[in-house]
């Protein structure tokens, strides 16, 4: 038991340590479902037409987005 805990805390800590950031991406695609589907996860207007293409829905800018700063080690 205490391997595992310990291996669980390394995994962790490295994880913390690895400067890891979420993702900011430009345009969002509101899917046509019903039920406010949104996925802010495209960098291009055409990749989130073809992405909702036959689905329905459109697309707009990420009101949210701001673009990062390259990251220095």
């Amino acid at each position: 038991m205490r391997s595992t805990a310990f291996a669980l805390a390394v995994f962790v800590l490295a994880g913390a340590l690895s400067g890891a950031r979420a993702q900011n991406y430009p345009w969002c695609a509101a899917y046509d479902t019903g039920d406010n589907a949104y996925n802010c996860g495209f960098v291009t207007h055409e990749q989130c037409m073809v992405t909702i293409r036959g689905m329905g829905g459109f697309c707009e800018r990420n009101t949210q987005f701001q673009p990062q700063l390259p990251y220095d080690r």
